[in-house]
This record gives C-alpha cells, sequence and structure tokens, in this order.
C-alpha cells in the first residue's frame, strides 16, 4: 500500500482529498499544518506527497524544495492558483503535476496513480551518452558540466526519458506541457522548444541523436 502525505489548511480540502484515496487504497497521512507535515516528511517512508501552494505558514513551493533536496518520490500541488507563472515556479522547485481547485476525485486519483506508475519503472539519475540527468537534485549536465535549462525545457527532457524508445507524437507532446504553459504553447512553439533543448544537450543539433525527428509522426 503507497503512502501519502496530503497537506492543505482548508480542513474540508484535506478531508475531501483523505476520504477519496482511502476508498482507492492509499494510505494517507493527514495535515493542515506545515511544520508537522514536514517532522513527517522527515520520519516516515512516503511514496508520495499532495501539497497546497498557499498555506499560512511555510508555502507549498518551499515544502516541495525541501523534499527534493533529500527524497525522490513525485510532488503533485493542489492549488487554486492556475496561472502559468505559478506553474513553472512549483516544476522549477521539483514539482511533477498539478490540479487545480475545484477537482474531480477520479482526476486527482488518476494523476496519483500516472505519477507513481512514473517512479516505480524510473531510476532518479540517466546517462544518455554524455548526457546525466538527476531526478533527485533536479540537475543536467553534459561532459560533466551544468545545463541550465528552462522549466519546459526540462519537463519536455524528463518525458523523453521516461518514455525512451517511444514514438512520442507532437499532440501528445503538447497534452503533457498544457498544464505549464496552457495556451502558449502550440505545435510552431513545441518545434521552438525542441529546437532549444536540442541545442542544449546534443553535441550537433542538427544531426541529433538524443532526440531525434519522427517524420510526420514526432519524436523518440
Amino acid at each position: 500500500m503507497y503512502n501519502i502525505l496530503v497537506l492543505d489548511d482548508e480542513k474540508e480540502i484535506a478531508d475531501l482529498v483523505e476520504l477519496s484515496l482511502k476508498d482507492a487504497n492509499f494510505n494517507i497521512y493527514k495535515f493542515t499544518n506545515s511544520q508537522d507535515a514536514i517532522n513527517c516528511i522527515n520520519s516516515t517512508s512516503l511514496d508520495m506527497a499532495i501539497l497546497d501552494v498557499m498555506l499560512p505558514d511555510i508555502d507549498g513551493f518551499s515544502i516541495c524544495k525541501k523534499i527534493r533536496e533529500k527524497y525522490n518520490f513525485p510532488i503533485l500541488m493542489l492549488t487554486a492558483k492556475v496561472d502559468d507563472v505559478s506553474k513553472i515556479k512549483g516544476l522549477s522547485v521539483g514539482a511533477d503535476d498539478y490540479i487545480s481547485k475545484p477537482f474531480k476525485p477520479l482526476e486527482l486519483i488518476s494523476r496519483i496513480k500516472n505519477q507513481l506508475r512514473r517512479y516505480k519503472k524510473s531510476p532518479s539519475v540517466f546517462k544518455i551518452t554524455n548526457l546525466k540527468v538527476d531526478t533527485i537534485k533536479g540537475s543536467v549536465s553534459k561532459n560533466d558540466k551544468e545545463v541550465v535549462l528552462t522549466a519546459l525545457e526540462y519537463k519536455l527532457l524528463l518525458l523523453f526519458i521516461n518514455h525512451q524508445g517511444e514514438i512520442m507524437s507532437r499532440s501528445r507532446l503538447l497534452e503533457e506541457i498544457w498544464d505549464i504553459a496552457g495556451e502558449f504553447v502550440n505545435d510552431n512553439t513545441l518545434t521552438v522548444y525542441i529546437k532549444r533543448l536540442r541545442e542544449k544537450i546534443e553535441d550537433n543539433p542538427t544531426n541529433p541523436i538524443i532526440i531525434k525527428t519522427v517524420r510526420g509522426i514526432g519524436y523518440k
């Protein structure tokens, strides 16, 4: 049984999440206070954390960052804020996904299972040719030198890493990063993001070997 921490200062929301996840056979550690949640994180073997962004003491972004400094499990941000800046900020400190209030319990459970599935099959450090990606530290290096990526570039790279050998259609990639950048990501801008990512991680961006184009479909 998976152990999931839930932190939301709105008791009604925390109770709803707890009830929904218990019905789905998850073991829940529920908190409405940030410090109590942090104490649990440091003393309990957790498989996932669901964090509210807006908290009266220590905000969800700060807690997410603390988790990423030590642990490797999925983090889902639960928030009433739906602006792109908040989403990008959450991803930059290590969040894996966002769900906005109000939410449907079935959607929440689906997103939780999806993240648990990804982490279960994925190691924390990936090496591809001379590229190294550490998902715990959230770092990328090439020839042992740091590669600075934007939140969207890092998200795209993780998508390819988590689906190695699979052809990722352009429409699927757009769906996956929709929650980060919303209406600003379209087919043309996806091409730009892929180009910029290749320029940073490929030895020869015009002849890429890490992210290959599958003509008429997408990338692999």
